[in-house]
């Protein structure tokens, strides 16, 4: 998969991938603050995708969904600024059934974010000049 990274102005960086734009902003006085952070994009891919796993935990078993939320809670280190941990916690209305609690944990721990961070890539950063599309 490829994404082209552009910047249209101020404190704007925006990704650009299959037919989508996912817009970021930094909040003022840099940016103007109209879009998430890129790191706040990526805080909540983790919330989002472990809720992927968790919808689908309960829809593969006829269990309503309603009432049902991840709250995601980042702690850093206060000396580095770091992330230090991430907790997920899925509230689940009294009504849901208590067998299921957790596989409903086995099943947000699928994440594939998390995965990612547990097992982290390779990264490697080039430069070169490319000729303008113009």
């Amino acid at each position: 998969m490829e994404m082209i990274i552009d910047f249209p102005g101020g404190a704007r960086v925006d990704a650009h991938f299959a037919g989508h734009t996912v817009m970021t902003d930094q909040p003022s006085p840099t940016g103007k603050g109209n879009a998430p952070t890129p790191f706040n994009l990526f805080l909540a891919s983790i919330g989002t995708y472990a809720g992927i796993y968790v919808l689908g935990f309960c829809q593969s078993r006829g269990i309503p969904t309603e009432g049902i939320r991840i709250v995601q809670q980042v702690a850093r280190d206060s000396a580095t600024g770091m992330v230090g941990k991430i907790t997920l916690d899925i509230q689940v209305p009294p009504t849901f059934p208590k067998k299921y609690h957790a596989a409903l944990v086995r099943s947000a721990n699928q994440c594939a974010v998390k995965k990612h961070l547990e097992h982290p890539p390779e990264f490697e950063v080039l430069t070169r000049a490319v000729k303008s599309e113009t």
